[in-house]
């Protein structure tokens, strides 16, 4: 009689114990998107996030990655996060701008000197914090938490471009922004816009004679099948931004909000580093495989046309991206 009632007591107290278990110490794995494959920058990125977050919580918080566009293109995942239908996403701030136009900001060519300047510029804290702001000027829904990269863009299609001259009338795929609609025609292209995930048929089939894009993207999407030649333009930097959802966000407690920050804030600070050598490690099996690597680039036209256009970009997307611009210029 004495071992039963002992048996009920330890029942209930275990399901007393159950229901006493703070909501921060139940299991929460939250949905992280992405459109490249896992062997990019942005996995890079939401694997450094990973780590941290499962690190601080105590394993009670993790991610599923859903990367190479399974949750729908880079404009489609900015429309879900903001909707909380995707809890995390990272991707450019060129596509971005389809949300907050002034985020075109960090495509403007040739405003980041070198992979030195992009790096320190992505992990600034000033640099961050202008973009949240900017952001949040006009996004509802999600806000910034984070800044990335997959190294600089670069031309490449079946041809050299050795001078701004050789891609006069080419037939150019580029990010939908006003920055390339604005700079590529400057250079004498003709732009074309689609998702990322047409480009590699839109190649081989003669729909666009380029593209334009990062070492390792080009690479792991076997671009190189149908553009075998690479030219190393360093015209831009692809730059890319963590969005949470606001319906994940508030769902939080003040605590795991700091927990997810500073997940965040192990991308801004160490990603950008890890894209580069990525970056590096790619163009040498790129050069391993036979694909044809022009490295000696007169770029001189393209900045010297580009230099006059910059601050004009940047005044008519706006105040916060004539802001991000001047901060940019500024670090050392």
């Amino acid at each position: 009689m004495l071992i039963r009632k002992l048996s009920t007591l330890a029942i209930l107290l275990a399901a007393t114990a159950v229901l006493a278990t703070p909501a921060s110490a139940q299991k929460r794995e939250f949905s992280f998107a992405y459109d490249q494959p896992k062997q990019s920058g942005y996995g890079i990125g939401a694997a450094l996030f990973d780590k941290k977050l499962q690190e601080l919580s105590k394993g009670t918080m993790s991610i599923n990655q859903y990367p190479s566009a399974q949750l729908g293109t880079e404009a489609q995942t900015m429309q879900k996060v903001q909707t909380g239908d995707i809890d995390f996403v990272m991707l450019s701030t060129a596509n971005a701008s389809t949300a907050q136009p002034e985020s075109g900001v960090f495509s403007i060519h040739f405003i980041f000197r070198d992979e030195a300047h992009a790096i320190k510029v992505l992990g600034d804290a000033k640099v961050i914090a202008a973009m949240r702001e900017l952001y949040a000027a006009k996004i509802k829904g999600a806000h910034m938490i984070a800044l990335g990269s997959q190294g600089l863009r670069h031309m490449y299609g079946k041809k050299p471009v050795e001078k701004v001259a050789d891609i006069k009338g080419i037939k150019m795929r580029v990010q939908a922004t006003v920055t390339e609609d604005t700079l590529f025609p400057a250079y004498g292209a003709q732009v074309v816009h689609m998702p990322f995930g047409e480009v590699y048929t839109s190649l081989q089939t003669g729909v666009v004679d380029m593209a334009e894009n990062g070492i390792n993207n080009y690479l792991v999407n076997k671009h190189y099948e149908p553009a075998p030649v690479l030219s190393l333009t360093e015209h831009e930097a692809n730059n890319a931004a963590l969005f949470v959802s606001d319906k994940a966000w508030k769902s939080l407690t003040d605590e795991q909000k700091k927990w997810v920050q500073a997940a965040a804030d192990e991308i801004s600070k160490n990603e950008p580093a890890a894209a580069f050598k990525l970056e590096h490690e790619a163009l040498a099996k790129l050069q391993k495989m036979g694909v044809k690597v022009v490295s000696k680039v007169d770029k001189s036209g393209f900045a010297q046309i580009s230099k006059p256009i910059q601050d004009k970009l940047a005044k008519d997307l706006g105040p916060n991206a004539v802001k991000v611009l001047e901060l940019v210029r500024t670090i050392q």
